[in-house]
């Protein structure tokens, strides 16, 4: 019988644990899969150039450091120390930072650019319905927002990476550009439509 998922977020300690384990516990230097992945990600974005992006669960900067390239600023964030400063040390043109999203979030900003990679399924369905009421405040009208998770089920997990993503597909404040399912992850793209208010 299969265990249920947790209903709560994981929290910072989860993955703290990890990366006392392994700095590198997800293979994100060395794995061939997220390489491919990595490349298909930075390839679906629209823009060749950013002015402000956000990354959400940058992890040890694998893919923070390539995102680098595209923006002119760029905010990555984490839960984990320990992953921060690799980040920090990879990428030091960076604003790196430590924070739980969505219970802290960045203040007096807004972004063309967020990145939602392999951290929402992290969340409760609470939090993961807090962190698009946050995200669409920080997105600004005409941005875009990124959504790239694993979709195999993970019973330590309180969510799946498509239910990630249906979620914000059933947003009516975001516009899909694109969707687009692959070997084992799942990548959709948004642009935040102008509010109701201005249509």
């Amino acid at each position: 019988m299969m265990k249920p998922r947790p209903a709560d977020s994981l929290p910072p300690a989860y993955f703290e644990a990890k990366y006392a384990e392994k700095l590198d516990y997800w293979d994100f230097e060395t794995s061939a899969y997220e390489a491919a992945k990595y490349a298909h990600t930075l390839r679906a974005l629209p823009r060749l150039r950013y002015g402000a992006g956000f990354e959400i669960g940058c992890s040890i900067g694998v893919l923070t450091e390539s995102l680098a390239e595209r923006c002119d600023r760029l905010l990555a964030v984490d839960v984990a120390e320990k992953a921060l400063a690799v980040a920090r040390a990879r990428c030091p043109q960076v604003r790196v930072e430590r924070m739980r999203f969505p219970r802290e979030r960045p203040v007096g900003e807004q972004f063309d650019l967020i990145v939602v990679s392999e951290v929402g399924y992290y969340w409760s369905t609470e939090e993961l319905a807090e962190a698009q009421r946050v995200l669409l405040a920080l997105l600004e009208t005409g941005g875009d927002l990124l959504l790239v998770h694993w979709t195999s089920a993970a019973t330590d997990y309180p969510l799946t990476g498509d239910e990630v993503h249906e979620s914000f597909r059933a947003c009516r404040d975001l516009e899909s550009m694109m969707s687009e399912t692959c070997d084992r992850y799942r990548l959709d793209l948004f642009r935040r439509k102008p509010p109701r208010s201005e249509v």
